[in-house]
């Protein structure tokens, strides 16, 4: 469970910097206690804390400001929150709400389904013995797309990695300073390829590659891994970050090669 959920202090703690940071400089305490629901009072020992920290600053009677401490401290409180919400979302309420399937073989409606991932894409085939198990709601043939309910225990499949390689930027060579058959050599390994970057663009089809995305790339490879694929995202090295940074978001392992 997220940190700040873990009891009621570390919530109170957790929404009172919030208001705070949403009506810095002027924070009427009051305002606060009737948002929150605590007395002024709780508001007052909260801030004062939140001063001994670090987090707040006082800059005089009723104004107080979010230190940088406070805003690494509310970014990462609300990134926990929101994964724990990803998680009671996907994997909790996942099981009492119905999703879509590739059907493996024909379905009828009441079947017991078991799932599995194919190519990043959940499928449902008659007999409910597998690890993960459902329930059709609808009649399918195979091939055809059908609605699945009542999931229960884990589908078993291994995340696939991320490689990410770097092109260095048109003033330092770009595309024309990357060896093509490189290139060519870690895209046919991989199932799923995306770029973010002209030069990185011009260097896959240069290999005669040609990306499944050209936007987003971290998102995309975050959610390809996530699925069981093994994603290659070539950018280039001045943009690199951004792929890096939805990765990490998304806890996915990754490498970082450069080409060139």
């Amino acid at each position: 469970m997220a940190d700040v959920l873990e009891n009621k202090r570390a919530a109170t703690r957790f929404r009172i910097l919030a208001e705070i940071a949403e009506r810095q400089p002027a924070v009427s305490q009051g305002e606060i206690a009737d948002a929150v629901g605590v007395t002024s009072q709780a508001v007052s020992e909260y801030i004062r804390a939140l001063v001994e920290d670090g987090l707040v600053e006082k800059e005089g009677r009723s104004r107080y400001t979010v230190t940088m401490e406070g805003v690494d401290w509310l970014l990462q409180a609300a990134g926990d929150v929101r994964r724990y919400a990803d998680h009671v979302t996907e994997d909790v309420l996942g099981s009492v709400q119905e999703d879509a399937a590739i059907a493996s073989d024909d379905v009828a409606e009441g079947d017991a389904v078991t799932l599995s991932l194919d190519e990043g894409l959940l499928h449902a085939a008659p007999g409910g013995e597998g690890p993960a198990t459902g329930v059709a709601t609808t009649d399918a043939r195979a091939g055809e797309d059908v609605s699945v309910t009542g999931f229960e225990g884990i589908i078993d499949f291994d995340p696939g990695t991320v490689t990410v390689f770097q092109v260095p930027p048109v003033r330092s060579g770009g595309a024309g300073a990357v060896d093509a058959d490189r290139v060519a050599d870690a895209c046919e390994s991989a199932d799923l390829v995306a770029a973010t970057g002209v030069e990185a663009v011009v260097a896959l089809r240069r290999a005669d590659c040609e990306p499944a995305t050209t936007f987003a790339a971290g998102a995309v490879a975050t959610e390809a891994a996530g699925r069981g694929l093994d994603a290659v995202v070539v950018a280039t090295a001045d943009v690199v970050g951004r792929v890096t940074d939805a990765l990490r978001e998304g806890s996915v392992g990754y490498e970082v090669t450069e080409l060139g």
